[in-house]
């Protein structure tokens, strides 16, 4: 278990260990909250009288001590300049980041007051991010892809005091957007040299000179205040519709998910064998976090920064280079390298893809039976060695997917090759993790069973025994800051979190993930999209679509069915050719002289499609981000309706009866980026 000691450091810190580290204690009464919606509000922690959620709750800055006490000369960071890899040691990573919360702190950041990090993984991220938390502040994180706008409203939401920015082009969004931040005090950029000089904006070099000179005691009284059940980071996350909601997470919830998950997966500690991570996925989602900063800390272990361009084609050189221990993938990752290997293994020669073949039916059985046979070895020897090298997985004993589902043939491929990748499920909301597949504890297209210390019920399920999937444990996060309404949805009155996906647990509690309640799009990226407003801004911005449909779960990108306004029949209901008046007139002022949706549908009249290929290029241009662009649409040959099954009785959208009904008109979408042989466009 985490002790709850205080932990004697030579840090040559002003302030002596005990002063700096004391923590508060918990208030132990019942008064306090299962949730709070306030920035500066604490919740009742989720503690047990013994196992895993017994253990002593810990500050951020308790873990980082004991992470320091324990592995102070491990390495703890390394990032490339040219072709040499820097490293930071535990000890120093410790020292860096209390300057940089100094800075902030002089730069004039408030308690409970947001420090918005806008860039690519990098050592100076995470010094960010744990900077602001100790210096009393909450780290948010804001997606690369977000446009200015996107960026104002988190800013603006937790009241973000300090905004620090990877470069040039990033700066650009916040100076767009300066004059609406009121809370904005300072802003920093982190790579490349300053392009002009402007008020408050400074360089990291100058963010790290300024805390240098700055004397620890204010730093370290705000340290002491801290408590395990108070706010230090948001997650900002999109519902199904309107604004995107700053998931708070305390503490507590950082802290004791990772050492819950390092139970549960059994990470080394670094004095055993050090576990190494490549840090790629974007910072500003929690699983990145959980397993990039607050994972590896746990164990000692060293995250290694990729490139910029890593999902665009350098991350295989660095897996190479690197050979982590442990490596979470999303869907789409896993799908690259399949489709990689599958290219390769089609230019070999006709006796090497035959034993390529037969390993492969050898290590899908041996895996899927557990059983490791004569032929197994072989097939290790000639074949799942070379690959795992290849693909700089030599090392790695823990392969991970989560964010987004992933395919069965996916996982099967991977399977075959002697590489189990196994599923992870959970949410923001639950400080990432909730289930997970082990080793011993393994079903293909199963997210696992719970994670230790934490429990899952399947609410109000039906015959078949799917439900909603349900959450509970001191993962659960405190709420979402100043939503009172949508935290009441998502925390029922006996504090379970209630996750919206529906799913059943079979005879041995592994958990399959059978559809979801709420109407969210995740990509094969892992980026949630909410489609109620791309498919309004769509008909907002071409009056002659009736109904739009946003497609994209589990795909590679986004694309949309679209309707044209058509006459009705009175009498049932059923959508009619003929156009309405309305539609008629748009026509005739776009220059098209259709009158009848069959004109128009299947792109046989150019003139309409071309207006509404500019419709969706300007609802593309305002995108939060270049996953949330349309790639490919079609104009369908009749519109929605009851009797035609595509909407119900309150004229409701039914999606999943439109994906059903125009399966091969969707499937066509990707088939033919497919046969491009190349990505669409971003």
């Amino acid at each position: 278990p985490i002790e709850s000691s205080l932990f004697h450091l030579d840090l040559q810190v002003t302030a002596p260990p005990a002063q700096v580290t004391a923590p508060p204690a918990l208030a132990a009464t019942p008064a306090l909250p299962p949730w709070t919606c306030g920035r500066d509000g604490e919740v009742k922690l989720r503690l047990s009288e013994s196992g895993p959620a017994s253990a002593p709750p810990l500050t951020v800055h308790e873990l980082f001590l004991r992470a320091v006490e324990r592995f102070g000369d491990c390495t703890a960071l390394a990032w490339k300049v040219g072709e040499r890899w820097e490293k930071l040691a535990y000890r120093e990573y410790y020292r860096r980041c209390r300057t940089v919360a100094k800075a902030f702190l002089k730069l004039g950041l408030e308690r409970y007051h947001g420090v918005g990090i806008l860039g690519f993984n990098s050592p100076e991220w995470f010094m960010a991010d744990i900077g602001a938390i100790l210096a009393g502040g909450f780290a948010v994180g804001i997606y690369t892809t977000n446009s200015p706008e996107a960026c104002q409203y988190v800013a603006e939401n937790c009241q973000a005091n300090i905004l620090v920015v990877e470069n040039h082009k990033q700066l650009q969004k916040i100076l767009q957007v300066r004059d609406k931040l009121p809370n904005l005090k300072a802003v920093i950029q982190y790579k490349e040299a300053l392009k002009e000089k402007q008020p408050n904006l400074f360089t990291w070099a100058e963010l790290m000179e300024m805390g240098r000179d700055e004397p620890d005691g204010p730093l370290d009284g705000i340290i002491a205040s801290q408590k395990p059940n108070q706010c230090c980071t948001l997650i900002y996350t999109s519902g199904t519709t309107g604004q995107p909601k700053g998931v708070m997470l305390s503490h507590d919830n950082l802290t004791w998910t990772a050492f819950a998950t390092r139970e549960t997966v059994r990470l080394q500690e670094a004095d055993v064998f050090p576990e190494i991570v490549i840090s790629y996925l974007p910072l500003s989602h929690i699983a990145a976090q959980m397993i990039d900063i607050w994972l590896t800390m746990r164990v000692g272990g060293a995250a290694y920064f990729a490139q910029p361009d890593a999902l665009k084609g350098s991350l295989g050189n660095t897996l190479r280079e690197v050979r982590p221990t442990a490596f979470m993938g999303v869907p789409r990752v896993w799908e690259k390298m399949q489709e990689a290997m599958k290219a390769a293994g089609a230019k070999s020669s006709a006796v090497r893809r035959k034993v390529a073949v037969w390993a492969k039916g050898v290590g899908l059985h041996a895996n899927m039976s557990r059983i490791r046979p004569l032929n197994y070895r072989l097939a290790r020897k000639l074949v799942f060695g070379k690959v795992r090298k290849a693909l700089g997985l030599d090392r790695c004993t823990k392969c991970y997917t989560g964010a987004a589902p992933i395919s069965k043939e996916t996982l099967e491929f991977f399977l075959s090759l002697d590489i189990p990748v196994y599923e992870l499920y959970g949410m923001s909301e639950s400080t990432g993790p909730h289930t997970i597949s082990l080793p011993e504890a393994f079903r293909l297209t199963s997210c696992g069973k719970v994670m230790q210390g934490c429990q899952s019920k399947i609410a109000n399920p039906d015959s078949e025994g799917i439900g909603e999937i349900c959450f509970w444990g001191r993962h659960v996060f405190m709420g979402y800051l100043n939503m009172v309404e949508k935290t009441e949805e998502a925390l029922d009155s006996e504090g379970w979190l209630h996750s919206g996906d529906l799913g059943k647990h079979d005879e041995q509690d592994f958990l399959f993930i059978t559809g979801r309640i709420k109407e969210l799009i995740i990509t094969a990226g892992g980026e949630n999209i909410p489609p109620v407003p791309i498919e309004d801004a769509v008909k907002e911005a071409m009056p002659l679509i009736s109904n739009a449909m946003l497609i994209g779960d589990k795909r590679k990108f986004l694309s949309m069915l679209l309707t044209v306004k058509c006459q009705v029949n009175a009498d049932t209901g059923a959508p009619e050719d003929e156009l309405t008046p309305e539609a008629v007139d748009l026509c005739r002022k776009m220059g098209s002289s259709a009158d009848r949706v069959s004109e128009i549908a299947g792109g046989k009249d150019r003139v309409v499609y071309s207006a509404i290929q500019k419709a969706i290029d300007c609802v593309n241009e305002r995108a939060t981000s270049n996953a949330q662009r349309i790639q490919k649409w079609a104009v369908l040959g009749c519109d929605f309706s009851i009797p035609g099954g595509e909407l119900g009785p309150t004229m409701k959208l039914k999606r999943p009866a439109v994906m059903s009904l125009y399966k091969g008109q969707i499937e066509a979408f990707y088939k033919e980026a497919a046969s491009d042989n190349a990505a669409p466009p971003s």
